[in-house]
């Protein structure tokens, strides 16, 4: 299983990172299309959904 990482933790490497899940359990939040995966850096936050300022799990997927 990939590494999950959560909403509030530094990015460990720059690439492509996708929505897995919220972090009360929850796995459907209805993120935007343009939210389902994000370009991160390393040294940046992992970010909440834009769309509903909620928790979230990323993995990375490139």
């Amino acid at each position: 299983m990939a590494d999950r990482y959560k909403t509030g933790e530094n990015v460990p490497e720059n690439g492509i990172y996708e929505f897995d899940g919220l972090t009360d359990g929850r796995k459907q939040s209805n993120p935007t299309e343009d939210e389902k995966q994000v370009k991160l850096e390393s040294g940046e936050t992992f970010p909440p959904l834009r769309s509903s300022k909620e928790g979230a799990y990323w993995k990375k997927v490139k």
